[in-house]
């Protein structure tokens, strides 16, 4: 009897896209924050992505002491893999993105393949209400914004990071991102298995067509061959038909509020692990598994929780 294949669920909590007038869902706070990762650990995610945000105005907020709080508490109620971000917000420098990582040795941190522009201007036409004068200042910023990661950054966040043995979600928003991972790969910089995160949908990067994502996969099998595992986020309204699309064609699949506020049309999530609900009936519908924490070490290759330092 063939062995259940499994797929490894993502939840990106809070991220630094959305701002808290677009949803009352949004996690801002340690507390909340903490809550949402274990119980969208608790309804299937293997891992979860973690951003900061300043508990009073939910502005993203990268400095240490704003993510252990929320890493303790995640540390001591479950058993997931926890994944801090090196993305910060685009409004950041590269020394300011990389301390988290950088003190708390993670099992995995996300890193972008490229600098490029990140268009989050457009949700101006669609939240009107803002409570925070940052917000709109920040989301119209990002109209002549450019999200910096140059070769250096990212040689500089993958070797003080390998270091420590955390691992990467590589985030490719596009096929050329692809190609850098092939290059640092190539100088022997990061270690395969690689753990590739497509991106689609973000304004900036690749689109979400089907297309698209075939694409993407095509080439990634073409440069690594057996040596990666291909996981996808869709921004937005794309977020679960990609996930759909990717988990039948052999992938693993990232769903949350960082990505996606919505469970259907018009719908707000009330939480990201409702999202995962969704996500985890999608990968067992199609008669697969959804992979558990210690699946998830064992697929990527992970250090292990007993050697990350919060």
């Amino acid at each position: 009897m063939a062995e259940c294949r499994k797929v490894i669920i993502t939840c990106a909590v809070t991220g630094s896209i959305h701002t808290p007038s677009m949803s009352p869902y949004l996690p801002v706070t340690p507390a909340e924050i903490a809550r949402a990762a274990i119980e969208a650990a608790e309804a299937g995610a293997a891992i979860v992505h973690l951003h900061a945000r300043d508990p009073v105005d939910g502005r993203p907020d990268q400095r240490p002491e704003a993510f252990l709080p929320f890493l303790r508490t995640i540390r001591e109620r479950s058993d997931c893999v926890v994944n801090l971000t090196t993305g910060g917000a685009a409004t950041m420098s590269i020394g300011e993105r990389l301390e988290p990582a950088s003190r708390f040795e993670p099992e995995v941190a996300s890193l972008n393949m490229g600098s490029m522009n990140f268009g989050l201007y457009p949700m101006l036409d669609r939240f009107k209400d803002l409570k925070h004068a940052w917000e709109r200042e920040y989301l119209e910023g990002s109209r002549d914004r450019v999200f910096r990661n140059t070769f250096a950054d990212i040689e500089t966040i993958l070797t003080k990071c390998a270091a420590n043995g955390t691992r990467f979600e590589v985030e490719c928003y596009d096929i050329g991102h692809l190609y850098t991972l092939a290059h640092f790969a190539d100088r022997g910089i990061i270690e395969p298995p690689f753990f590739v995160q497509s991106v689609f949908g973000i304004l900036g990067g690749i689109g979400a067509h089907p297309e698209d994502v075939m694409m993407m996969k095509r080439t990634a099998d073409r440069l690594f061959g057996g040596d990666y595992h291909w996981s996808v986020l869709g921004a937005g309204r794309h977020q679960l038909p990609i996930a759909a699309q990717a988990a039948a064609m052999g992938g693993h699949v990232r769903v949350g509020l960082e990505d996606s506020l919505w469970i259907g049309p018009g719908r707000l999530a009330t939480s990201s692990a409702e999202q995962v609900r969704l996500a985890r009936r999608i990968v067992e519908g199609l008669g697969l598994c959804v992979a558990t924490p210690q699946d998830a070490r064992a697929i990527l290759q992970l250090k292990g929780a007993d050697r990350v330092a919060f």
